[in-house]
């Protein structure tokens, strides 16, 4: 019997349970079945085991929404997929952490040359939320200064991955030499600790007092607030998520003063309300997957049997890049 990660009351991932599930359906019109492979990490995962995310769906559910694997049988009208295609799965928000999946033929891309299913599996939401962010909602261009908070973790790496593409000025933001290195080595200009660096003055000096043109907040909470103070006039604050644990408030007076846009950030969201939209961004991000200029970061690796580890070690903020499920 095949096996899932199932959430069947909203307490928390310490309430997750591996379970035997039966097989699921061959495919409808319009649909795949996959072997899942590995399957990755995003903090939405923990938020909807609390019933703390934006979607919420019945109970019970399969956990995760990152997933990479291999076409098992396709549905009838399915013409691009084949069996034996690996590929990369967007889960519909849930159904990743098992070892069967069915989606939409739409929501598979082709696994790029030279990933590993791990390496697919954490590609598609941290990077499509890095070039939605920057390409289109905050519009970066070639010269402008981009600051990324949290460029230690999954969309923070992808992020300086992405604006160094863009030809922009990357100033990464993160906790710790062994982060700082990672956001290095994926191209980052200017490195600021922020366990021992004021980050809004480091960013002042590094620009010369101008600030940055482009903010990439996936922290919230006081970041975001002491990020109004270097913003450039002009500037681009992008909402990203709160991984601090504190939505803020905005002073009106803040954007006012400094001609500033303060712009909320939803990758998928946006992909589906304008399709033209998510082709640009993710054509750009495979292409560039492709070539071998972004790949995901991933620290640690966990079978699934030990999924709550994996969870935990997102949690505690212990990973680097991603973290990700292997299945087999």
């Amino acid at each position: 019997m095949p096996r899932a990660v199932l959430c069947e009351e909203l307490s928390g991932p310490d309430r997750l349970r591996l379970r035997e599930v039966a097989p699921l359906p061959p495919p409808g019109p319009g649909e795949v079945a996959i072997k899942v492979r590995a399957a990755g990490l995003n903090f939405p995962d923990l938020l909807m085991s609390w019933g703390l995310y934006q979607f919420r769906p019945p109970l019970p559910f399969v956990s995760g929404f990152d997933a990479a694997g291999v076409v098992t049988a396709t549905g009838s009208g399915v013409t691009r997929w084949h069996e034996g295609d690996a590929v990369i799965a967007l889960m519909p928000f849930h159904g990743a952490f098992a070892e069967q999946a069915v989606v939409a033929a739409e929501r598979l891309f082709p696994l790029p040359q030279g990933f590993s299913f791990a390496e697919g599996a954490c590609f598609h939401v941290a990077t499509a939320t890095a070039a939605n962010a920057l390409m289109q909602r905050g519009a970066v261009q070639p010269g402008e200064t981009v600051l990324v908070h949290g460029a230690g973790g999954g969309v923070g790496l992808a992020s300086v991955e992405v604006a160094k593409l863009l030809d922009a000025t990357v100033i990464a933001v993160a906790g710790g030499a062994e982060k700082l290195a990672a956001a290095r080595g994926r191209g980052a200009h200017h490195l600021i600790d922020h366990q021992s660096e004021d980050f809004c003055e480091r960013v002042m000096e590094i620009t010369g007092g101008r600030g940055a043109d482009v903010v990439l907040d996936p922290v919230g909470g006081d970041t975001f607030d002491a990020s109004l103070r270097c913003t450039a006039w002009a500037g681009r604050l992008l909402v990203v998520g709160f991984a601090a644990g504190r939505i803020q408030s905005i002073p009106g007076n803040q954007p006012l003063l400094k001609g500033l846009s303060v712009v909320g950030v939803r990758a998928l969201e946006d992909a589906s309300r304008r399709p033209e939209i998510g082709a640009a961004y993710q054509g750009w991000m495979y292409r560039h997957a492709t070539a071998g200029r972004l790949r995901p970061h991933i620290s640690h690796r966990f079978p699934l049997e030990e999924f709550r580890e994996a969870l935990a070690a997102l949690q505690g903020r212990h990973v680097i890049g991603r973290v990700a499920l292997i299945m087999e």
